[in-house]
């Protein structure tokens, strides 16, 4: 069984963001994390690995220091890393990206992708669906469990308050949440074994059936028109009230507000 994991290297938002003049992240100058929900689906392809001796891969695609996140998930027990960069992906929306993964994706073997939900970074949750799409094959979002039964997968996909059991024959794409389970430490052998390993590292000539027109900046149909750090809130209304007083003017607010 040969599983790919997408995995992505983000920004440390407690740290703080950066914005280059055109309004895309300045990536090299943040402090960077592996997205959690990547981490979580990560995760459940290690212990896939551990109950049926599976292959994993790990892919990812950013700046050559994005190679730091290949390592830390050989270091959690992924068996290959593979880095795809090159200038001409740069600035890459969530189309762009998803044409770019599915090019480096198209040059392996695989029976089950897993990606995470969602990036912290982005939120939008359609970069994992996208790749799919590209790829032709069955994509269930939102796992919150993932079993194997023969060729399938059954995935208990989160939904409100109760979850659907969805089934679909592999090869097939995940999308992880990062409540998925609790992802493991990297261990101090898995370490040293990581950072001895070769990275393979692949740019915009290994990309299989992707037109340059869907790349980078240049490909990337969603236009940023204004980007910013967080808005800081301001210190909103005081007042200083009895109990019963309080009671009734939070009641009030909440009636203007039409909540109740």
């Amino acid at each position: 069984m040969k599983i790919v994991v997408c995995i992505k290297q983000v920004p440390d938002t407690k740290g703080g963001v950066k914005f280059n003049p055109d309004g895309t992240l300045d990536r090299a100058a943040m402090l960077t994390i592996m997205n959690p929900d990547d981490k979580a689906g990560l995760e459940a392809a290690l212990r896939l690995k551990d109950q049926y001796g599976a292959e994993v891969t790990v892919v990812t695609m950013g700046l050559p220091k994005a190679e730091e996140v290949l390592r830390e998930a050989m270091a959690m027990g992924a068996d290959k890393g593979i880095l795809v960069t090159d200038r001409v992906l740069g600035g890459a929306d969530t189309w762009a990206t998803s044409q770019t993964i599915a090019g480096a994706i198209r040059n392996l073997e695989y029976d089950l992708i897993i990606t995470g939900r969602q990036a912290i970074d982005g939120d939008t949750a359609q970069v994992g669906p996208q790749i799919s799409e590209h790829l032709g094959i069955p994509v269930i979002s939102y796992a919150q469990n993932i079993k194997i039964e023969g060729d399938s997968v059954i995935v208990e996909r989160q939904y409100d308050d109760r979850y659907h059991v969805l089934k679909a024959q592999m090869p097939c794409l995940i999308t992880a949440l990062a409540e998925l389970n609790e992802p493991r430490y990297m261990t101090p052998g898995g370490i040293f074994d990581a950072y001895d390993a070769e990275i393979t590292v692949w740019g915009r000539a290994d990309l299989k059936d992707v037109d340059d027109s869907n790349l980078g900046l240049k490909g990337s149909p969603t236009q940023i028109a204004k980007a910013s750090d967080k808005v800081r809130k301001g210190a909103g209304e005081k007042v200083a009230l009895d109990p019963t007083e309080a009671v009734d003017y939070i009641v009030g607010k909440l009636k203007d507000k039409h909540v109740i």
